[in-house]
């Protein structure tokens, strides 16, 4: 397992260390043994929708998994592609080639209305490799009232947000939640169903009056809602899920480089060599709270 996705146990053992060094004050070096893994490719493609727009960008950033010390890095690849499945060509958009417009980014605007009513295929080339993915919009609902409370959880010190908003009747839905900084919660409707939902999220972080922070909905189906949620509870908190996977978590690409059945998406001769990320197209509403 490469630990570039395992910050809290290696930031706790640092301190183990240097905890050690000082108590004993012993002048030999301390080798420590890090499990490695093979450079694995990251897709972050979740493209968010305002419905209220014409059009709609979708980016596409694509790195490499380093060691624990550095970053992602940033990768080039041969071709990323979005095609519409339901309606080759429709959109107005021309080529659905994505170029390139920075260091491992590639981005390019498609009609806002095709994108929610449509499938839509990413394919990435890369090193002769094909990667592929399949998505379709997913709705959300909007933010009804965002509050600042007086709670607090174990420090006292955390700033506390109550989040309002009124699930769809009869559409089991699941939302994810980007509260900023890197902070993210998934929830499901299958107790409030159809119903205004409160709840309150604290930030960690210090806020002080002032400060503003945006908070989003996401629409999710439920395949990505199991994604996240995995990588909230893997990171704790550490890394954002639309950023870095925290751990070697497996999204929805598949590499179709040695597929032989068009019925079958899942033989290919290696099924260890697959990328990390996902991809999807989600609704967002959005919002911004100035903190009191």
């Amino acid at each position: 397992m490469n630990l570039v996705f395992k910050m809290i146990e290696m930031k706790n053992l640092i301190y183990t260390l240097t905890c050690f060094l000082i108590l004993t004050s012993c002048e030999d070096v301390i080798q420590v043994d890090l499990p490695t893994e093979n450079p694995r490719l990251i897709f972050d493609a979740v493209v968010r929708v305002d419905a209220t727009q014409t059009s709609t960008e979708v980016r596409v950033k694509v790195t490499q998994t380093s060691s624990f010390f550095e970053e992602p890095i940033p990768v080039s690849v041969d071709q990323i592609t979005l095609l519409n499945v339901d309606n080759p060509g429709a959109g107005g958009t021309g080529e659905p080639v994505l170029p390139e417009v920075g260091p491992g980014e590639y981005a390019k605007s498609f009609t806002t209305e095709n994108l929610m009513q449509d499938e839509y295929l990413l394919q990435i080339n890369v090193n002769n490799e094909i990667y592929l993915a399949t998505t379709k919009f997913v709705p959300t609902v909007p933010i009804d009232n965002l509050e600042q409370g007086d709670g607090d959880l174990f420090n006292g010190d955390e700033t506390e947000l109550k989040v309002t908003f009124t699930d769809v009747e009869d559409r089991d839905d699941f939302y994810i939640f980007d509260f900023d900084f890197g902070n993210y919660l998934v929830s499901e409707d299958e107790f409030y169903q159809g119903q205004e939902f409160e709840f309150s999220y604290f930030y960690d972080e210090e806020l002080n009056p002032g400060d503003e922070v945006e908070v989003s909905i996401l629409g999710c189906d439920e395949s990505f809602y199991n994604y996240i949620d995995l990588l909230i509870e893997q990171s704790e908190g550490d890394f954002g899920p639309f950023e870095t996977p925290a751990v070697t978590v497996r999204g929805n690409f598949i590499n179709a480089t040695d597929i032989d059945n068009q019925d079958t998406t899942d033989n290919v001769d290696n099924p260890n060599n697959f990328a990390l990320g996902y991809f999807a197209i989600v609704q967002e509403y959005k919002q911004t709270f100035v903190i009191e």
